[in-house]
C-alpha cells in the first residue's frame, strides 16, 4: 500500500459546530417519535390487540355477539362490544305480565295485529312463544279456518303451563273473533271414565269432532287438519304407539311399506265400490305378517297399531284420503261427524273447573265482544 502524500501547505482549523449541529438534530428526532408512538390515533394499522374484537366482529356478526359478553382483556375501561344485531322480539314476556314458570300456570293477553305467531311471541316471550303459538291453533282451527280467518284486532286469553322438554300444555283459551262476531271458549278438563284429557266447550261437548268409522277409537288429540295452515295432506292423531288402527271403509290392501324414509310402516286401503276412495295410514308400527297386497279387509277391522316409524317425531297416526284421481280428501268432510258430550255425572266437576279456569284467565281482553261463545 502506498503511504499518503504530504498535505502542501498550511492546515486549516476544523469547527466543532458540524458534529453538534447533527447530535441535536439525532436527538429531537427521537424525542418527536417517542411523542408520536404515546399520541398516535386509535385507527393506526398498528394498534394493539385491543381493537382485535371489533376487527373480528365487523366481519363475523356471530362472533361479535359472542365477544359482547366479554369485556376487553387490554384496557378494562372499555365497555364490551355491543351486539351487531338486535332481537325485536321480547326473550321474556313483557312489564305487567307473570312470567311462565314450569310447572305453573301462566296466563297470555295477545291481541292480533299481524300474523299470529308474531302476536304471540310479543305476548309469551320468544323462548316459549313459536311452540305456545302452534298449540293454540289447535284449539282455533275448530272455529276459524288459520290462518285465513284471523283478523286484525282478533284477541286471545291463554292460560298454559311450560314444561321441560315438551310443547307447552295448554289449559284454556278464550278467542273474540272478528269473523264470526262470537267469544269462543275451550277448556282442558279429564273425566273420570276417560283416558286423556281433552277440551270441552262450555256446552260440556267436546271442542273437537269426531269422525264416524274412525280410524281410531281414541287418541289424545288430533294435532294437524288440512285447514290449519300447514298445507299438510292428512290428519295428525296424537296417541301411544300400539293404538288400534281401523279400516274406515271395507277396502283392498293395494300398498304397504311404500317411501319408507318418509312413511314408515304404512297401508294403502282402496275402498271397495263407491267412490273408490284410498286410505293412507302412515308411521305405523311394525306391520303384521299376514298382511299381504291384495287382502280384502272389512269395515272396522284392524289394520294394525300406531308408531312412531319413518320421519316422525312423536307417536301418531297421520290418516289421509285420496279421491281415485288422487286429489287430497279432507276426512272432516267425507266422514259424518259428531262431538261427544260428558256424562251426566261429570258435568257438575267439569263446571267447577270451566269457572276456576275463567277466573284464571281474568277480565276478557276486549271488552264489549258479543256472543256467550261456544
Amino acid at each position: 500500500m502506498r503511504p499518503p502524500l504530504p498535505t502542501l501547505g498550511p492546515q486549516p482549523k476544523k469547527s466543532p459546530l458540524g458534529p453538534v449541529i447533527g447530535l441535536s438534530l439525532l436527538l429531537g428526532l427521537c424525542t418527536g417519535g417517542v411523542w408520536w408512538w404515546k399520541h398516535r390515533p386509535a385507527s393506526s394499522p398498528s394498534a394493539d390487540a385491543g381493537d382485535a374484537p371489533e376487527k373480528a366482529g365487523a366481519e363475523d356478526p356471530a362472533k361479535a355477539g359472542a365477544l359482547a359478553a366479554t369485556p376487553s382483556s387490554t384496557n378494562p375501561d372499555v365497555p364490551p362490544l355491543a351486539p351487531t344485531t338486535v332481537d325485536p322480539v321480547p326473550a321474556t314476556p313483557p312489564p305487567g305480565a307473570v312470567p311462565a314458570v314450569p310447572g305453573e300456570l301462566s296466563r297470555a293477553t295477545i291481541r292480533v295485529e299481524g300474523p299470529l305467531e308474531t302476536a304471540v311471541v310479543a305476548a309469551a316471550g320468544a323462548a316459549v312463544g313459536p311452540a305456545l303459538a302452534q298449540v293454540v291453533t289447535r284449539t282455533l282451527v275448530w272455529w276459524v279456518d288459520v290462518p285465513g280467518d284471523i283478523r286484525r284486532g282478533d284477541t286471545l286469553d291463554v292460560l298454559y303451563e311450560v314444561r321441560s322438554n315438551e310443547e307447552p300444555l295448554v289449559h284454556a283459551v278464550r278467542f273474540s273473533s272478528g269473523k264470526t262476531g262470537q267469544t269462543h271458549r275451550a277448556y282442558r278438563f279429564q273425566a273420570a271414565s276417560d283416558k286423556n284429557a281433552r277440551y270441552y266447550l262450555p256446552s260440556g261437548e267436546e271442542l273437537e269432532l269426531r269422525l264416524v268409522n274412525s280410524p281410531l277409537d281414541d287418541y289424545e288429540q288430533v294435532t294437524s287438519l288440512l285447514r290449519d295452515g300447514r298445507k299438510h295432506k292428512g290428519v295428525d292423531f296424537k296417541t301411544p304407539v300400539g293404538t288400534p288402527v281401523k279400516a274406515p271403509f271395507t277396502g283392498i290392501v293395494r300398498r304397504k311399506n311404500w317411501g319408507f324414509r318418509f312413511n314408515g310402516n304404512c297401508i294403502d286401503l282402496e275402498e271397495v265400490g263407491g267412490k273408490r276412495r284410498h286410505a293412507l295410514f302412515l308411521h305405523l308400527d311394525e306391520l303384521p305378517r299376514s298382511l299381504k297386497v291384495g287382502d280384502r279387509i272389512a269395515v272396522g277391522s284392524v289394520l294394525g297399531r300406531t308408531g312412531n316409524s319413518g320421519r316422525s317425531f312423536a307417536p301418531h297416526l297421520h290418516y289421509q284420503l285420496e279421491a281415485a284421481n288422487e286429489r287430497i280428501l279432507d276426512p272432516y268432510e267425507n266422514h259424518r261427524t259428531y262431538r261427544r258430550s260428558l256424562p251426566a255425572s261429570q258435568r257438575a266437576a267439569f263446571e267447577t273447573e270451566m269457572r276456576r279456569q275463567e277466573g284464571l284467565l281474568g277480565a276478557t281482553a276486549m271488552a264489549g265482544s258479543g256472543g256467550a261463545g261456544n
